[in-house]
């Protein structure tokens, strides 16, 4: 049975499609998935994100426990700052990626994806097992909520007297929401300028129902798994278990960038992704645009053009509100920058190969 979040009520009073996902029940839509995308373009959206998960990591070798244990310099982040990392396996394989907030000089959040975080919490336990470190899986304790768009600074500033113009790209602080104690992080998953909002479980309705009032106005509407999932792609940015899987090494997603081979010390993983280093995969993530309208899905054949020879696989894809065409993200040989198609249904349907991502929002 799919678990449910703490505003299931509100999605249920909203009329929204629910769905299991990862195992918890969440809104697919409250009406036109296009709409709820376009809102978030071009005004606001509101998003339940309470199915992720929130593991703590505190002690005095918090931040060393936690350079070894995952494959970023964390110890090197400020308090108040959030970093994007991934957690490995010792092959290099990713087990999930992640964003680490530093709340203090001994304690930080790890936010993990909901399919994933009770393996995280397992692995970090046992990572951190030889470091004067706790680390406790809050996951329970939390709602998430996100505002994402163009409008949400001009929303949120109504309901806090935090800094917002201030707060930094991957940057949190804690203060007060509508009455509400939240840590409110300059993060999102759509491509767009927005917040998302950590609170206890039991403040999740009253705040939605705060930013839903004061975000009325101004565009702001409901938005579903649907639509967050079109927009990430638009942007280009990563699933996990799409685009990433235990399969893959960050150097095959094309984000080495995330491994610190500077850091201080060992990590878990480091010996197997040293000499991918400089190697290039054997397949890099790509964009597809369609030249027609059928639409490259999860899973399908990338295939040269001319004779049909397997080039590749599609991991992502969806039609483009923003772009008005069908787009995807695909692993494809190496070198392959043309001549290449989707194979849907026995059709050869041709695609142009463009560099990630489709969107990025203007400054």
């Amino acid at each position: 049975m799919s678990r449910p979040t703490p505003l299931r009520g509100v999605h249920e009073s909203l009329g929204a499609t629910l769905t299991d996902f990862a195992g918890w029940l969440m809104p697919l839509r409250y009406g036109s998935e296009s709409a709820e995308h376009n809102a978030v373009r071009q005004a606001a959206g509101l998003f339940d994100l309470s199915h992720m998960g929130e593991i703590f990591v505190t002690g005095p070798q918090a931040a060393e426990a936690l350079d070894y244990a995952l494959v970023g310099h964390l110890s090197a982040l400020a308090p108040g700052r959030a970093r994007y990392t991934m957690i490995v396996d010792v092959g290099g394989g990713v087990l999930d990626d992640l964003i680490v907030y530093r709340l203090a000089p001994e304690e930080f959040m790890v936010v993990a994806n909901a399919s994933n975080y009770p393996r995280v919490a397992a692995e970090l336990t046992e990572r951190a097992k030889d470091f004067d470190a706790a680390v406790r899986d809050r996951s329970e304790e939390y709602a998430l909520v996100a505002i994402q768009g163009p409008r949400s600074v001009e929303i949120l500033s109504t309901l806090t007297d935090a800094d917002l113009d201030g707060l930094g790209y991957y940057a949190g602080l804690p203060t007060v929401v509508a009455g509400h104690e939240a840590l409110v992080a300059r993060t999102g998953y759509t491509g767009e300028d927005g917040f998302e909002l950590f609170v206890a479980a039991s403040a999740a309705e009253p705040l939605w129902a705060a930013l839903t009032e004061a975000g009325a106005p101004h565009g702001l509407v409901p938005a579903g798994l649907s639509a967050r999932d079109t927009l990430r792609l638009e942007a280009g940015m990563p699933l996990y278990g799409n685009e990433l899987s235990a399969d893959l090494t960050p150097f095959d997603a094309g984000l080495g960038r995330v491994v610190r081979f500077d850091k201080p010390g060992d990590f878990v993983g480091r010996a197997a992704l040293e000499p991918l280093r400089d190697v290039p995969p054997a397949r890099r993530l790509v964009g597809l645009v369609a030249s027609g309208r059928r639409v490259p899905r999860h899973g399908y054949p990338v295939v040269a053009a001319d004779d049909g020879t397997v080039a590749g696989e599609v991991t992502s894809g969806a039609p483009s509100q923003t772009l008005g065409r069908p787009i995807a993200m695909a692993y494809v040989d190496s070198g392959l920058s043309s001549g290449l198609a989707v194979d849907i249904r026995g059709s050869r349907e041709p695609v142009e190969v463009v560099e990630l991502p489709f969107y990025r929002r203007k400054k």
